[in-house]
């Protein structure tokens, strides 16, 4: 009897460890819908003509520049495309993802950094969702223009396949990532959805649903940005 009564206190531990882990996780993708919404709430931030050209939307909240000097940890966030074999349709369910480097030129130490990316290409989401890509090596990436008369039509950020923001302490700004790596994180994805998921299955698949957590992330997207408009553009012509 006292056997089974381990065996059940130890099996009801183990229940409690699962459980909080998709928990933490289903938190982390439900604060990157917050952030979004703060971010897109910002007067001078991601410039709407930029918004509306992304096929994907990436989103590290509280990422702190203590834990990448020593290499112990690194960023974790969500992933969002839009949906379709172009990336033309409305958002789609996310994927969670992980960023690993430097110190990404933070200048505020030991503050926590919001970190949003725009992946503006067919051949950049193509290369997140199959594996680990170096930044400005395998995917190239610049600092995303400010501002309400931005644009993204200049000619370096025609060229890049990703354009990166912070958010430190309420200032907003194009940031450079050069040099970090960013990978699907599929144990993430599993705690989010109680079962293994890719990357590319949930984003190109187009057979998942978004899960609970998610649905904050994607309405925000979808209000802020609900046409592909380089897609729209170029099939107009």
């Amino acid at each position: 009897m006292i056997r089974n009564l381990i065996l059940v206190v130890c099996l009801g531990l183990f229940a409690t460890t699962t459980l909080q882990a998709q928990n933490k996780e289903q938190k982390r993708l439900e604060n990157s819908g917050v952030v979004m919404q703060e971010i897109m709430g910002i007067p001078d931030s991601i410039p709407h003509d930029v918004m509306e050209k992304a096929e994907c939307v990436i989103v590290f909240p509280s990422v702190l520049k203590a834990a990448f000097v020593v290499g112990a940890s690194y960023g974790r966030g969500a992933m969002v495309c839009r949906t379709g074999k172009e990336f033309h349709g409305p958002w789609g369910a996310p994927a969670m993802m992980a960023l690993e480097g430097g110190s990404f030129g933070f200048q505020i130490g030991g503050q926590a950094t919001d970190l949003v990316l725009l992946v503006m290409n067919d051949r950049g989401a193509q290369s997140i969702l199959s594996s680990k890509v170096k930044l400005g090596g395998d995917a190239s990436i610049a600092a995303g223009p400010v501002g309400r008369d931005a644009s993204a039509d200049t000619d370096a950020y025609m060229r890049s396949e990703i354009l990166s923001y912070s958010r430190t302490r309420g200032l907003f700004a194009g940031i450079s990532l050069e040099g970090s790596t960013l990978r699907p994180d599929d144990d993430a994805t599993a705690d989010v959805y109680g079962r293994k998921l890719t990357a590319r299955e949930i984003v190109l698949g187009g057979a998942v649903g978004v899960p609970p957590s998610g649905r904050h992330l994607v309405r925000v997207l979808q209000k802020n940005s609900p046409y592909n408009e380089s897609k729209e553009s170029a099939g107009n012509k």
